[in-house]
């Protein structure tokens, strides 16, 4: 072969960009070209709507399967405009559903974490078959349609609108997944937490594909429902009567922590950690903080009332973790992850906060309520016991 064959030079080179290039690799815009991939494309337009309602201080978001396939997700705050916002440089609703990086999602720790990607709209338009979008605003109502993210109408009135807000319907392109069928309990195990972790936001999820079965679940609440639905599902008797639990926010980390926590007769320790609504399934130092400081109180306050005898082994964290379910919740303004996947939080800050805060409010906790106090301490020392 020729050295001129072999040359590699600019003329080689096939640029490809927005919409054809999400077309082309659709895996490295929502993870895979699987089921995680497809209800990537329902977290991506979610995002937008959870964090509009959250800016807002929270409201309903209501989330239709449609029979035909599709989704639909309604919210009620002010409708986006389609066009940009002239001088301001914010991008309308037509450019966020066109091109790559406009309007990404907000940031910090009044946002919450959905689309894991960060490119939201553009990516599902693109991944769909079929889009359509109708906006209430100003008492007009606005719609378009999009095939494959390609326009196929400028933006249209469409009478009157009684109140305001964003419906965005969409139907999965079949060509760039294996399956286009959404699975209900993903969603909404998703969507029950992002309710409970952000107070104030009201998610509704209804499922009309199957003929005479369709029904309504809604999901809000806080930390402390969230714990007692996770207990119901672990089963065992809770060892005290309250949940423990406290809000906080520390200045020092740029952000806050909420936790709420209780023992039970079981033997297994379960800590649910998330940072900003996002899971982190490898822990990380909000974890390693909660579970240092909890030793630390429990050890210091049976100490202080000798309930334990020099027979006792040390009430470490495994001892004391044990029986125990937690909800761990950290909003952050620069949260700091140990890898691409934002399994692990990082951040050494964010430990000493958490640690302290955790450790003030346990041991507070304890004072106030000395036989709650004594059953929890005993529960741990009987446990340890068994070693």
């Amino acid at each position: 072969m020729s050295d001129a064959a072999n040359r590699y030079d600019a003329g080689r080179i096939h640029v490809i960009e927005g919409l054809e290039a999400i077309r082309k690799r659709p895996g490295m815009y929502v993870g895979s070209t699987g089921p995680r991939g497809l209800h990537e494309l329902v977290f991506g337009v979610m995002g937008r709507a959870v964090n509009e309602v959250l800016m807002r201080g929270g409201g309903p978001v209501d989330v239709t399967l449609t029979s035909d396939g599709g989704v639909r997700i309604a919210d009620d705050v002010p409708g986006i405009p389609f066009e940009d916002a002239g001088d301001a440089g914010t991008p309308g609703l037509e450019a966020r559903l066109t091109r790559l990086y406009a309007g990404t999602e907000p940031v910090g720790r009044r946002a919450a974490g959905l689309d894991r990607f960060g490119l939201g709209l553009c990516v599902a338009n693109a991944l769909s078959s079929r889009l359509t979008v109708e906006v209430r605003r100003e008492g007009a109502r606005s719609t378009q349609e999009y095939a494959r993210g390609v326009a196929l109408t400028p933006p249209a009135p469409a009478g009157p609108a009684t109140g305001s807000g964003t419906t965005l319907v969409f139907w999965p392109d079949a060509d760039m997944f294996e399956t286009t069928e959404f699975s209900y309990d993903v969603l909404a195990e998703r969507f029950r937490e992002l309710a409970f972790l952000n107070r104030g936001l009201r998610i509704s999820l209804t499922d009309e594909r199957s003929p005479g079965e369709a029904g309504t679940e809604r999901f809000e609440g806080g930390v402390p429902d969230f714990l007692a639905v996770l207990e119901t599902r672990a089963g065992g008797t809770p060892v005290h009567v309250d949940i423990i639990g406290f809000e906080t926010e520390d200045p020092r980390m740029a952000g806050s922590v909420e936790v709420a926590f209780r023992w039970c007769d079981s033997h297994e320790e379960v800590v649910h950690s998330f940072a900003n609504s996002v899971r982190t399934p490898e822990g990380g130092e909000h974890v390693a903080g909660f579970r240092a400081a909890l030793a630390d109180a429990v050890t210091a306050y049976a100490e202080e009332r000798r309930l334990l005898r020099a027979a006792n082994p040390v009430l470490g964290a495994a001892r004391v973790g044990e029986g125990l379910t937690a909800v761990l919740s950290v909003k952050l303004d620069q949260p700091e992850y140990g890898g691409a996947t934002h399994g692990r939080l990082a951040g050494a800050a964010v430990r000493s906060c958490v640690e302290e805060a955790v450790r003030d409010h346990v041991g507070a906790w304890l004072e106030r309520h000395p036989e709650q106090a004594a059953a929890v301490v005993d529960r741990i020392v009987r446990g340890a016991g068994r070693d």
